[in-house]
Order: structure tokens, then C-alpha cells, then sequence
């Protein structure tokens, strides 16, 4: 019983509020020298090593330092309006345009917080402006700059490829059509909500100065650049031209020429790209080290064996397996980051879906969009706060937990439909 002592010391010091990877790390050398002595982590040096040399890892500091180059050129911006012109004139249809450029935003540079960031300062002002209801506007912003988290080429699903030993470019095929489902389901949400509320949705008149055909224009110079980009990495990836890492590296390079094109290049901006990208790569790595101290401690005092009998004493095989796991991953997401259960929880349980026969790539799919939900759930969902924090004052926190609801109901509701209909999805 060590070990699950352990785990409930660590999420009770996390809810304390102690760094992450300092308390794995930390708690795993009390228990690991008071139940096995120091020699338990002769082997670390070996496993940090380990860690060091994947090439597989490699691809996050890659992407991330794609996205924040791309943050920087003013892409969400001139995306949010175009897109908002094509679309004002549908009720609800600046909502719709959010989601549809979350998606873009996503499949482009998968940093959360930029999008919910961008979204929220350009797209929120012009909803509240018009009277939108400011659940359906805070719900909608922070829904769709989650996407990035499920929509390759998402961080999620490089580090659970890395966990469950699966190819990342099958996650990232697998986690497409999740992906544009989820969209589509945000997109016929707020048709519905419109049409029931029409005043909570109006549309906004159109400006006759600008002819239905610049509109489109200005739109595709908007949507081809950041498109083009995406087709390049992630079809590399599809076509078995490149490796994931590869991609990475291509989209890197491409989102550097994105920014000469949109001239916003500068060495400052590759400057503040590259130390941003520095921040969260050590972040990442950081809590990775932590996790593999405590896993090491973990297994060595025999929780993974307790956790893989009390799993497999679940009623109804792998279905109860499946069901339980994912009450437990929601529940957690509620408190925790998706890095620490990436690195903690999934270890754990990986093991066990493989005894029970479980496909793997199929597994990884459903934790990823368990973990995007995440970042919606409060008190902790880290939307919520990156939108609270450029928010205006008269938008409340409660307005946004009230508008987030929905659309983690439609997630959890995508997430049994993969659970269920995996052959709907291509699994």
C-alpha cells in the first residue's frame, strides 16, 4: 500500500499548490529510500539519459517554438477577421467563425493559451459588442482554443505516443476525425442555441462598402498561408515522408517564412519565440523527471501491481476498464494538468489496457480527448483562467464556468462516441 499512500500524498500536496515536478520528485525520494534505501535510484542517471536522447521528445520544443512564431504574426487576428465578415451575417455566426478559426489556430500552432489569448481580445469585444450572450460567447472562445489539444499537431499526443509506446503519426491520423467532429458538434450547438435564443445571437449587418467577393478574397489570403502550412507537416507525417520530429523541424522553418510573408519578422520576435519555447520546454521536462522518480518508486513498491488487480477485478472487462479509467481521468482533469497525468496516471493504467487487449492507438485517442476536457473543467481548467485574465470586467467568472457547461457535455458526449463507435472513427 506504499505506493497508492504515495499517489494520494502527491495529489494532495499538488492541491497545496507545490510545484509539479518538484513534488513528484521530491515525494518519490521519501518513499522510495524509506521503503527499498537510496540504491533504488542507482538507475536514475540512466533513465534521465534515456529521456534526453528520444528523438520522439524532440518534436515538442519543435512545435511549441512553430506556434508561438505563428502567434506572433498577427495570424489570429487577421483569421478572426476575415472570418467574422464571411459569417456575421448567420445568427450566432461570429461564434461560428471562433470555432473555425480554433480549429485552424489548432492544426497550426496548438498553443492553448495564445489561442484562448487571441480569441479573447479580438473575438469577445465584437460578440459582447453586439449583445451576444456572455455564457455562449466566454464557452465558445474557450472551447475552440482547446482544440489544439486533440487536432494534430497537438503536444497531447506526442507525449502519450512517448507514454504508450505508440507511433505518433498513428495518433495523429487517428485524432483527425475526432478532431472535426468535435468542431462540427460545437458548430450545430450554437445554430441550436441560436435559433432557440435569437436574441442571445444576433447576426450583425454587412458592410456594403466591401463587395461579397473581396470578403472571400481577403478570407483565403487569411485561411491559404496557415493552411498551406498545415498540409506541409502534417502531410509529411501522413504520406511516411518525414517522422513526426521531422515535421516538426518543416513546420518550424515554415513558420518562420509565414512571418516574413505577413512581415512581422524580426530577430526580437525569433528571440522572445525561441526563450518562450526555452520556458515551456523545461517545464515539460522538468515534470517528466519528476514522473519517472515516481513511477520508478511506485512500481518498486509494488502499486502497479495493487492498481492492476484492482482494475482487472473491474466488473465487465475491458468495457469497465474503459469506463472506469475515463471517470478517472475526468475527475482528475479537474484538479490537475493533462502533463502530469500524461506522465503519471497513464503509465499506470497503459499496462493494464494492453493485459485486457486493448488497441493502444485507440486507447491513446480517448485519454487525449479526456485530457482536452481538462482544460474546460473548473476550478482549475486553465482556459478559464487564461480567458478570465484578458476578460473585461463585466464578464464574470461564473459567466464563463456557466458557458463552458455545454460544451464540455458535447465533449464527454464525442469521447462515448468514440468509446462506442470506434469503426465510425476509423479505429
Amino acid at each position: 500500500m506504499i505506493g497508492i499512500v504515495m499517489f494520494f500524498v502527491a495529489l494532495f500536496a499538488l492541491l497545496l499548490g507545490f510545484p509539479v515536478a518538484f513534488t513528484f520528485g521530491g515525494i518519490a525520494l521519501i518513499f522510495g529510500v524509506w521503503a527499498e534505501g537510496i540504491e533504488m535510484f542507482a538507475f536514475m542517471p540512466y533513465r534521465i539519459q534515456s529521456i534526453m536522447q528520444n528523438t520522439v521528445l524532440m518534436a515538442v520544443p519543435l512545435f511549441v517554438f512553430m506556434g508561438l512564431v505563428l502567434q506572433k504574426t498577427r495570424l489570429a487576428e487577421q483569421l478572426l477577421e476575415s472570418m467574422g465578415r464571411l459569417f456575421g451575417g448567420v445568427r450566432g455566426g461570429i461564434a461560428i467563425s471562433t470555432v473555425l478559426v480554433g480549429a485552424l489556430l489548432a492544426a497550426s500552432t496548438g498553443v492553448v493559451g495564445a489561442s484562448v489569448v487571441a480569441m479573447g481580445l479580438i473575438s469577445l469585444p465584437v460578440m459582447l459588442k453586439y449583445n451576444y450572450d456572455k455564457g455562449l460567447a466566454c464557452g465558445t472562445i474557450c472551447a475552440s482554443g482547446t482544440l489544439g489539444q486533440i487536432i494534430p499537431p497537438s503536444i497531447v499526443l506526442i507525449l502519450l505516443g512517448d507514454v504508450l509506446g505508440v507511433p505518433v503519426g498513428d495518433l495523429f491520423q487517428a485524432a483527425l476525425w475526432p478532431g472535426l467532429v468535435l468542431v462540427g458538434a460545437y458548430i450545430v450547438y450554437i445554430l441550436i442555441y441560436s435559433k432557440l435564443n435569437p436574441e442571445a445571437a444576433m447576426p450583425i449587418g454587412r458592410d456594403d462598402s466591401i463587395s461579397r467577393r473581396e470578403e472571400v478574397i481577403t478570407a483565403l489570403k487569411a485561411v491559404i498561408p496557415p493552411l498551406a502550412l498545415i498540409i506541409v507537416v502534417l502531410g509529411s507525417i501522413f504520406a511516411g515522408v518525414a517522422t513526426p520530429t521531422e515535421s516538426a523541424a518543416l513546420g518550424g522553418a515554415g513558420a518562420l517564412i509565414l512571418a516574413m510573408l505577413y512581415g512581422q519578422f524580426s530577430w526580437k520576435m525569433v528571440y522572445e519565440a525561441s526563450k518562450e519555447t526555452v520556458n515551456v520546454t523545461a517545464m515539460v521536462f522538468a515534470i517528466l523527471l519528476g514522473a519517472t522518480a515516481f513511477s520508478m518508486a511506485f512500481t518498486y513498491t509494488g502499486g502497479d501491481i495493487l492498481v492492476e488487480e484492482w482494475m482487472l477485478a473491474i466488473p465487465g472487462d475491458k468495457w469497465g476498464f474503459l469506463i472506469a479509467t475515463m471517470i478517472v481521468i475526468l475527475i482528475l482533469g479537474f484538479f490537475i494538468d493533462f502533463v502530469e497525468i500524461c506522465f503519471i496516471i497513464v503509465p499506470i493504467l497503459a499496462p493494464v489496457a494492453s493485459t485486457l487487449g486493448i488497441e493502444m492507438t485507440w486507447f491513446g485517442i480517448l485519454v487525449a480527448m479526456n485530457l482536452q476536457t481538462s482544460f474546460l473543467t473548473p476550478p482549475f481548467g486553465f482556459s478559464l483562467f487564461y480567458l478570465k485574465g484578458v476578460a473585461p470586467k463585466s464578464v464574470t467568472t461564473m459567466d464563463i464556468y456557466r458557458g463552458v457547461m455545454p460544451f464540455i457535455a458535447i465533449q464527454i458526449l464525442v469521447l462515448v462516441s468514440i468509446l462506442v463507435f470506434p469503426g465510425f472513427y476509423g479505429m
